[in-house]
């Protein structure tokens, strides 16, 4: 098992996985292109909302379920496979609806994108909990926040290199069918990390936990779990709050649009300079993290988060400040994602880690569904309310996250 640790292959591979991914599903970033396609069709921005959600929180459901199963499997990349399967014909069916639909019926066109939206992150429900447990089990602590940061950098180079041709394409094909080629063009580039990441050695793990008799009792003792261990409970309400970015982050872009005319190479550059903030602070996050400072990196990563919101806040008409704004949530939410993802591995016990994974992911998927609030904020109140409470969440996340506990 030893030889399958740190092991360079697995770490490219872990890499082309999220470069691919990255290109993938730049196309339908739920700060940029998503709340714009779900605009095409209805001008709802309680709709807006509710599809960043989809494309977010079909994940709350399973991720319980799902650590039910894995605690007792000694291996967990067949399972991964299958999961991979489903979120490639989710992703391409969401493109052949736009096409084979489109105007025609924008109700119908609507469902069947919120249709395949849901089926691509409820998939991804079991796929975090296997993934995080490969991911566990073929790298070390340290090396994981290397090759995290690595991931991470590639990912952001394949969303940028999306974003530019995402622009291309806004401005040379007509609306809604231009979104339909998107789709279809990146489920088949995502395709390719699905390819790399299957081929991971995976070593067999000998230390599981025999499965409770029924699921029942299995939440029973997941309960427990919770309820005993502080510094879980501490990370996940940190985790937790630190999603109130997604009560504005969403409505951002439809603010810019109101005041700035945008054509398709705009919207291309938010996203590229969005992605291209989460590329160059991995050089940082990866550093920190090797050297073990996780909290660090949360700390950091919601102060930008805190400024950014703030400068939205009081911003117009000055498309620079939205360009600084995108990029600060590419570094954030690099920062928040790479952090919390190696701080629960750390934390916990290795028979009990797929439950550990699914009680922080499925508990803080809550804050997923905060963009659906942010919709019925921004309906009936203003920028203003929505920006003032997505501070306040943000300051307490900040608070709570001091006491996070890191490797020692």
């Amino acid at each position: 098992m030893n030889n399958l640790i740190d092991k360079t292959s697995n770490h490219i591979k872990n890499v082309t996985h999220g470069f691919f991914l990255g290109m993938g599903t730049a196309i339908a970033e739920p700060s940029t292109i998503l709340p714009l396609i779900v605009h095409h069709f209805s001008s709802s921005s309680i709709l807006v909302g509710l599809f960043v959600a989809l494309l977010r929180g079909g994940a709350v459901l399973v991720q319980m379920f799902a650590a039910f199963y894995a605690q007792s499997y000694q291996i967990v990349l067949p399972y991964l496979k299958k999961v991979f399967l489903v979120r490639f014909i989710s992703w391409f069916s969401i493109g052949f609806a736009i096409i084979a639909i489109g105007n025609k019926s924008s109700t119908l066109t609507l469902f069947f994108i919120g249709l395949g939206l849901f089926f691509f992150s409820f998939s991804a429900g079991f796929g975090a909990i296997y993934f995080r447990e490969i991911l566990a089990k073929i790298f070390s602590h340290k090396y994981r926040g290397y090759t995290m940061a690595c991931r991470q950098f590639f990912t952001g180079l394949g969303a940028v290199l999306s974003g530019l041709a995402t622009g291309w394409v806004l401005d040379n094909f007509k609306a809604p069918d231009s979104y339909g080629y998107l789709f279809i063009i990146s489920s088949i580039l995502m395709g390719f990390g699905f390819l790399a990441f299957s081929s991971i050695e995976e070593p067999i793990k000998k230390n599981i936990s025999i499965k409770e008799s029924s699921f029942k009792k299995f939440l029973k003792n997941s309960t427990y779990i919770l309820k005993q261990d502080k510094h879980l409970k501490n990370q996940i309400l940190s985790y937790l709050f630190s999603y109130a970015y997604l009560l504005a982050m969403p409505f951002v872009i439809l603010q810019a649009k109101k005041y700035i005319h945008l054509n398709g190479t705009d919207i291309g550059l938010f996203i590229s300079v969005q992605m291209f903030g989460a590329m160059l602070s991995n050089f940082i996050w990866g550093k920190l993290s090797s050297k073990g400072k996780n909290r660090i990196i949360v700390n950091i990563s919601i102060i930008i988060l805190i400024c950014s919101i703030l400068l939205a806040w009081i911003t117009k008409q000055n498309i620079y400040d939205y360009y600084i704004i995108f990029f600060c949530f590419g570094i954030a939410t690099d920062g928040l994602r790479l952090s919390f993802g190696n701080l629960i591995l750390i934390l916990a016990p290795e028979e009990k880690r797929p439950i550990y994974v699914a009680l922080q992911t499925n508990i803080t998927s809550i804050g997923i569904f905060f963009s659906v609030i942010g919709g019925f904020v921004l309906k009936y109140l203003n920028y203003g309310c929505l920006y003032g409470l997505t501070l306040i969440l943000l300051f307490l996340s900040f608070l709570i996250s001091l006491k996070l506990k890191d490797i020692t």
